[in-house]
């Protein structure tokens, strides 16, 4: 069985819940990494001819649409990231319908192709936000992979449901894509992303997807550009939040070169097209 591989296309700024992120209204004066980062991570890929699910945010697509525009010519899949990295638990569900309607119709302008998936920012949909679903498929949404869970520091949705699996809502059905957890003395882990990718050991993280895949589940990865790079800028946090934000970042190249030889990796969509998903 495939796994996924997923990108979350935004810049060193948009770390969540942190006193110090910055507002929207100053992102323009501030210096970017991601038009640089994102370039390296896809020539990563295409060494091994590895094709990835790109979650953009609106506006780093608004303004550098030479990198939806590379993805494409790649052949990896564009998709949602939203448009402002707003958390959904701190919108209303028609602001989070707009926002999320107008970064899927400008990622399609700007790719040419269909955008089917979102995903949220830092996985904040919680029982809090029990429109979310129906607010997606409202959007024009096929699929989503926000569910985190396992415990999270800001977002995290328990559910016993950890393969992927059709939601129904009023509006239509979303294919959810939990991020991937594995059982572990009975709570669900995660070792495939962000700081679990960076803190746990390689061999750790390569036996726990085997284990998700003998489950008869794909393993969904994910990263940021910024991990790549351990020179980027550094926000203003506490200890606690820096250690998880920045911890061995110096490793997650060689990480990733080890997961790209050691799975095989697809999108959501090819792997949609390819597998049936339960309801």
């Amino acid at each position: 069985m495939k796994s996924i591989f997923s990108i979350d296309v935004e810049d060193w700024f948009n770390i969540s819940a942190v006193e110090s992120e910055p507002e929207v209204s100053a992102w323009d004066g501030l210096p970017t990494c991601v038009d640089r980062d994102f370039p390296r991570l896809l020539e990563l890929f295409a060494e091994s001819n590895v094709k990835v699910t790109c979650f953009f945010l609106g506006y780093f697509a608004r303004r550098f649409p030479f990198l939806v525009r590379q993805a494409v010519e790649q052949g990896h899949e564009v998709a949602s990231h939203g448009f402002y990295h707003r958390l959904v638990f701190q919108q209303t569900p028609d602001g989070f319908r707009e926002d999320v309607l107008s970064a899927r119709k400008l990622l399609e302008d700007i790719a040419g192709t269909p955008v089917l998936g979102h995903r949220a920012a830092a996985f904040s949909v919680t029982r809090e936000t029990p429109w979310f679903f129906e607010r997606l498929a409202q959007a024009g949404y096929v699929y989503d992979s926000s569910v985190f869970p396992a415990p999270h520091g800001i977002g995290g949705l328990k559910t016993d449901r950890l393969e992927p699996h059709e939601i129904a809502t009023p509006s239509g059905r979303i294919v959810e894509f939990p991020i991937s957890a594995v059982r572990v003395l009975g709570r669900p882990m995660c070792f495939f992303g962000g700081g679990y990718l960076r803190l746990f050991p390689y061999a750790l993280i390569r036996s726990m997807g085997r284990r998700a895949l003998r489950d008869g589940r794909p393993v969904v990865f994910y990263i940021h550009p910024r991990e790549i790079n351990p020179d980027h800028p550094r926000l203003p946090m506490n200890l606690k939040r820096r250690f998880k934000s920045y911890v061995n970042l110096h490793t997650v190249e060689g990480k990733l070169r080890r997961i790209v030889r050691d799975f095989e990796l697809t999108t959501f969509a090819d792997y949609m097209a390819r597998h049936a998903v339960a309801q």
